[in-house]
């Protein structure tokens, strides 16, 4: 039960950085949003350190070096995905992929669930959909690039949390802090790169409105990573990553609240399975 509450605060949470997000790259690129957000997210583990000392081995290591380096993929590739569109048929598929690659590993590693709880998976990958579902654009096709792209991202997505899992039980933070370092420099790197590739004259500064809903996503991101590590470690990873895949809900809920979207019927519908589905895992 413990798992599947801090999984789905995680979710929550993750959802929160994910709107942060949102709004600042409508004034910034995504790619210096995601800068930015790993190095909030890197101070905040790194403060939090004093409360939840890091343990260092090779293996905390290597799991933050892979886990960082299959974040800025998944980061990369979702924004890129996005971009081509349809989101009501991308998100879905990246959503699922990322949910289901986890759930495979852990069935084959030898997690097994009750009824409850496998009622539970299959009832939460339905919810997925019906939250990313976005009524209107179903008319749009998703081009071969898109759909291949939406598949690689998911793949990204359950990789890092695969690879999250496997670092060392008594490491505490200390893979997330070496995740959002190897992120950072590999985003940082990026934009160098297009900084130098221009050759233009550089664009006005971000307002500070702007760094400031970056800085927010950094800092619920690695909240919501170490509450996922947390759950990780006190679960099983087939639970864990589809409450993962259930972020999108903390995002159209707070869009709702503070930009006044409206949130379509099946997307509430989506929101109450989801709510059945966490039901189902913590009995699990």
């Amino acid at each position: 039960m413990l798992s599947a509450l801090l999984g789905l605060i995680g979710a929550v949470v993750y959802g929160a950085s994910d709107f942060f997000g949102g709004i600042a790259a409508k004034s910034m690129s995504a790619v210096r949003v995601t800068a930015i957000n790993s190095g909030a997210g890197l101070v905040l583990l790194v403060l939090g350190s004093v409360v939840f000392p890091p343990r260092w081995s090779e293996g905390a290591l290597l799991t933050g070096v892979l886990s960082g380096i299959a974040g800025a993929a998944a980061l990369g590739l979702l924004y890129a995905c996005l971009a081509l569109g349809p989101m009501s048929i991308l998100s879905p598929i990246m959503a699922l992929v990322a949910a289901v690659i986890p759930i495979a590993v852990g069935f084959a590693r030898g997690e097994r669930l009750s009824i409850a709880g496998n009622v539970g998976l299959l009832i939460g990958l339905l919810a997925i959909i019906l939250i990313c579902f976005v009524p209107g654009a179903g008319a749009l096709r998703p081009s071969a690039r898109g759909i291949i792209m939406a598949v690689a991202a998911g793949v990204a997505i359950g990789a890092y949390l695969v690879i999250i899992d496997l670092s060392p039980t008594d490491s505490g933070p200390a893979p997330l802090i070496v995740c959002f370092a190897v992120t950072g420099l590999v985003m940082g790197a990026i934009v160098l790169l297009q900084s130098l590739r221009r050759r233009e004259r550089p664009r006005a500064s971000p307002g500070r409105p702007t760094v400031l809903f970056a800085i927010l996503c950094g800092l619920t991101d690695a909240g919501a990573a170490f509450l996922f590590l947390l759950a990780l470690r006190a679960g099983d990873l087939s639970v864990v990553s589809v409450l993962n895949a259930l972020a999108p809900a903390g995002t159209i809920v707070l869009a709702s609240l503070v930009l006044k979207e409206r949130i379509a019927v099946v997307q509430w519908i989506g929101l109450a399975i989801a709510l059945a589905a966490a039901a189902l895992l913590a009995l699990a």
